[in-house]
């Protein structure tokens, strides 16, 4: 299906990206913290919310 080269290619691809991903989350660490302080909060209430949904879902189902 794919040649060596082509495996080679992807391998090291996606080992080089992973590894600019990381020092690039790291350069940003600090400003992401300052400007996203309430993020956290704003994903517990929307998978809260989606919860809910599917409960509701599931009791009016049955």
């Amino acid at each position: 299906m794919f040649s060596n080269g082509q495996l080679i290619f992807a391998a090291l691809f996606f080992l080089v990206f992973t590894v600019v991903i990381g020092f690039q989350y790291r350069k940003d660490k600090k400003l992401h913290l300052r400007n996203y302080k309430g993020v956290k909060w704003v994903g517990a209430f929307f998978l809260l919310f989606l919860t809910i949904l599917f409960v509701i879902k599931y009791y009016l189902k049955n």
